[in-house]
């Protein structure tokens, strides 16, 4: 029996924060039957499905922001067997009409979530997928701070004193750093000379240890990427942080992507339909996980530098008129496709 042919079917919507969640809780139409508020605590979450279920029978929760404030409580009604579907905030547009509060937010989840407007499952965060994600933060500081201190580094040598230049001229990045990292600064009448020396050492070192931290996280890693998708490391131009990007996108839970298609369309790949009239035309996808739509790109770019057919591919397309954009989407689209069947699935 469906929802709306239920007439004790009850529909949940909650709006989250980092302190308290807003619930509110719908008949089988969509008529309002209350609203709550609830501590983000365990004691909080019990209550709040409690309350859900004291109007009727619970079918289905909507639930805003998942992936952040929502996740504890997208976890705990998951595993108590309540279905959980992901709501997006409402547009501008929707706010602008009807205004901005946490009540009118969670009655418009729940409302999102028996129209069907609402139907994606969250992400479980709850396995592998989920440490990976979390030490890609850390990978992903490290490597960043790595590259602006190194450029940092690079300045200040610039514009030291010709004697600071010559000693360090002419060195490669990881070079500079490990001879900057072991300078002895020796104090002396010169304190410009002192300080750019000592600057000089500091940087250096922060380098070091910013790249082996990089190198310790990487021994992490690496062997989760190979246990949750093994068969995606031999995509050809699919090395380990691409992997892991997509492997994040994705999730721990396979189920919530029921096809290639809908991969293509959460990583931002698949085009858009932009028809009117006579006019058929589709156009640029700017959504989707971007992470994982600059993953499928860099695959696209290294098959275009080490491919054969992929080079013969662009050609022939050249020659029908495409450009270069054009051609990259096609491919991105085609990389989605073939990621796609290394993902984990279901059992």
């Amino acid at each position: 029996m469906s929802i709306v042919e239920n007439p004790d079917a009850v529909v949940g919507g909650v709006d989250t924060h980092v302190d308290l969640h807003v619930a509110a809780a719908v008949n089988h139409v969509g008529g309002l039957l209350g609203v709550e508020s609830f501590a983000t605590t365990h004691n909080g979450y019990r209550q709040l499905l409690s309350w859900l279920r004291s109007h009727g029978e619970l079918m289905l929760v909507g639930v805003e922001g998942t992936g952040s404030y929502g996740v504890g409580l997208s976890r705990y009604l998951t595993r108590a067997g309540v279905v959980v579907v992901e709501v997006d905030r409402p547009n501008r547009q929707t706010r602008h009409r009807q205004g901005k509060s946490d009540p009118v937010d969670a009655v418009a989840a729940a409302r999102a979530a028996i129209s069907g407007q609402a139907t994606g499952l969250p992400k479980s965060r709850d396995g592998n997928v989920e440490a990976i994600r979390v030490l890609m933060i850390a990978r992903r500081s490290a490597v960043d701070t790595r590259i602006e201190t190194l450029n940092q580094l690079r300045h200040v040598v610039f514009t030291a004193t010709p004697e600071i230049r010559r000693k360090f001229s002419g060195l490669t990045a990881i070079s500079l750093a490990n001879k900057a990292a072991v300078l002895r600064p020796r104090e002396g009448v010169d304190p410009v000379r002192y300080t750019t020396q000592v600057t000089i050492r500091t940087l250096g070192q922060r380098v070091k240890y910013l790249r082996e931290e990089t190198k310790r996280l990487n021994r992490l890693l690496r062997p989760l990427i190979r246990e949750t998708a093994p068969g995606l490391l031999e995509v050809f131009g699919v090395g380990f942080d691409t992997a892991a990007k997509l492997l994040v996108a994705a999730g721990d839970n396979p189920e919530r992507i029921r096809s290639e298609a809908a991969f293509a369309h959460l990583c931002g790949v698949a085009p858009i339909p932009a028809s009117s009239g006579k006019t058929a035309r589709h156009r640029l996808n700017r959504g989707g996980n971007r992470q994982a739509n600059s993953a499928l790109f860099h695959i696209v770019l290294t098959r275009m530098k080490h491919d054969q057919a992929t080079r013969d591919y662009i050609a022939r397309r050249l020659a029908e008129g495409k450009s270069m954009g054009e051609i990259a989407r096609i491919l991105k689209r085609y990389a989605a496709r073939e990621v796609f069947k290394h993902l984990p699935r279901p059992t």
